[in-house]
């Protein structure tokens, strides 16, 4: 196998594992959904693997880990709209950041508003066809995932910026050719 496909596919599966067991390790200590712990890994993938592994990956983790765990629920269908945000957030991240001479904060800023907008749709919607007020449930879900934002804007670039700095893990912006191993 050639590493331009095997580096993406272990990372996302290393970035999986970590979307599994933070949420684990959040609820335990009380921190639960208000960190999004599963919506880091999946945003970091974004920046670490290429654009299909970063969004099956997203996709997939909710999905997985609501079989596994039993969170998040599929009744309310949570899992289904972290699986969206989790693959809209991530593709969001792998294209921007590589769009953007691959700079962090442009594909940072533009993921998580990406994915704090289609959660605040998706919400809209369900809250709707569950007979709740969408306008109320949809911005106290948004609310909710403030401090999960804020830690997002806080270890995304540490990571990435600490990755980089090992030659041949990521795009450098230093580098020239602006080609990546990933």
């Amino acid at each position: 196998m050639r590493a331009e496909t095997l580096r993406p596919m272990v990372t996302s599966a290393v970035m999986a594992a970590f979307g599994i067991t933070l949420p684990i390790v959040f609820h335990m200590v009380g921190l639960g959904s208000k960190f999004l712990p599963m919506l880091l890994p999946l945003l970091l993938n974004g920046f670490l693997s290429t654009l299909p592994w970063a969004m099956l990956t997203g996709a997939l983790v909710p999905l997985a880990s609501g079989l596994l765990t039993g969170m998040p629920p599929f009744y309310p269908p949570v899992a289904l709209v972290m699986s969206v945000e989790g693959a809209t957030m991530a593709g969001t991240a792998a294209v921007v950041y590589r769009m953007s001479r691959p700079r962090i904060w442009p594909a940072l800023t533009i993921a998580l508003i990406v994915d704090r907008t289609a959660s605040l749709t998706l919400m809209w919607f369900i809250a709707g066809k569950f007979g709740f007020p969408p306008a109320a449930v949809s911005i106290a879900n948004l609310l909710q995932g403030l401090p999960g934002v804020a830690l997002q804007i806080v270890v995304v670039p540490l990571v990435v910026r600490a990755l980089a700095a090992r030659k041949g893990i990521l795009f450098r912006d230093d580098d020239e050719s602006k080609t990546a191993v990933l």
